[in-house]
């Protein structure tokens, strides 16, 4: 399948300014519906705080970005300084630009050192204006990779992949419980992705501190992090290669697509829905939120060599929903963050297939309303 047909270019600078602006405020808004969600039972206080830590990331992701490509269409067609875009079906940066940003962070350093520092590049271009009368476009450019730079500097993005982390919870009668996270940059859907996972230690050494395991545990996990595989996939996968180790509940999120009557092109309900809001400045997006959760119901004993036996997981899957047999999951909970002007076109139109579909409506003061 050709992916790259659906990737679109953004070639000048008004244009990409109102894209990052876009981004950065419903990045602002999906750290309040991690709260409501916390709020309405859906996910726990630490989840909704590790949820908030990695949309900050994504916030920096596209600061980052905003600073590489803030003098798109003013440069030299030779120079590669246009963001490319995924829009149909994810409304975010295509995959190879994350993975351009991470390469270019491992050589922040040495393009620091030979930059002029901001002040000086601020300097010179006050100079050149007073001097010479002319634009400085060039020290312009200069200043948007400086910033460019010193902001992957910091190390605190949203990378094409965030490796596993565990947070101890508790040991109750020698079992110790774990919460681990990681995320992904999918390069099929070009979205992000957040995975959590309750995990019940059995083993003699305590995970985080078992080189022999926590390497392993944490390869396994980036290796199956993949949109298309179902949760049920990746739980018994993790609990057959790992026999102490059980995993009690598995969560993914994913974040987007990203819907806009400017940037992308939507199909079906939503096309009609954000063209009619499209007048009002700001408010013609729409960003989906997916919640998948797969939950244990039983532990069953199995076999293991002649005398010994292991401890396996059975999940809790609803055989007469439709979609939970499809996802592998327990449970699918499916969400709007819209803002309220193309919520109330989207309520007169009331589309079959957003029905069932939680919305987060921002007002027009920034105040976030949970509908069922």
């Amino acid at each position: 399948m050709e992916l790259t047909t659906d990737h679109h270019t953004l070639n000048d600078a008004e244009t990409t300014r109102r894209y990052f602006a876009k981004f950065e405020r419903i990045i602002g808004h999906l750290a309040q519906v991690a709260v409501t969600s916390q709020t309405e039972g859906l996910i726990s206080k630490l989840e909704s705080e590790i949820m908030r830590g990695y949309l900050q990331a994504l916030l920096a992701t596209f600061t980052g970005l905003s600073n590489k490509y803030l003098m798109t269409g003013r440069m030299t067609a030779l120079l590669p300084n246009a963001l490319t875009i995924d829009r149909r079906d994810s409304g975010f940066p295509i995959y190879q630009e994350i993975l351009q940003m991470a390469n270019d962070a491992l050589q922040a350093e040495k393009h620091l050192q030979h930059l002029p520092d901001t002040q000086q590049i601020k300097k010179d271009m006050v100079r050149e204006i007073l001097n010479e009368h002319t634009i400085p476009t060039d020290l312009q450019y200069a200043l948007s990779q400086r910033l460019y730079y010193e902001h992957l500097n910091k190390g605190d993005a949203f990378w094409a992949q965030a490796d596993p982390e565990a947070v101890w919870l508790e040991n109750i009668n020698g079992r110790g419980f774990y919460l681990l996270h990681w995320a992904n940059y999918d390069s099929q859907l070009n979205i992000p992705i957040i995975y959590m996972m309750l995990v019940e230690d059995t083993g003699r050494t305590a995970l985080l501190r078992d080189e022999k395991r926590w390497p392993r545990v944490q390869a396994h996990l980036m290796a199956q992090s993949m949109a298309s595989l179902k949760l049920l996939t990746i739980a018994q996968g993790f609990d057959r290669d790992f026999d102490d180790l059980h995993p009690k509940l598995l969560r993914r999120f994913r974040i987007g697509p990203m819907y806009s009557h400017s940037f992308t092109r939507q199909t079906g309900p939503l096309r009609e829905v954000l063209a009619e809001a499209a007048g009002d400045a700001g408010d013609d997006w729409a960003l989906a939120w997916t919640a998948e959760t797969l939950e244990s119901k039983r532990v069953e004993k199995e076999r293991a060599g002649f005398f010994g036996s292991v401890e396996r997981e059975i999940y809790t899957l609803d055989h007469f929903a439709k979609s939970d047999v499809e996802t592998g999951a327990t449970t699918m909970h499916r969400a709007l963050i819209i803002p309220q002007r193309p919520h109330q076109v989207l309520e007169e139109r009331a589309p079959k297939g957003l029905r069932g579909v939680r919305k987060y409506v921002v007002g027009p003061k920034g105040r976030l309303l949970s509908y069922r």
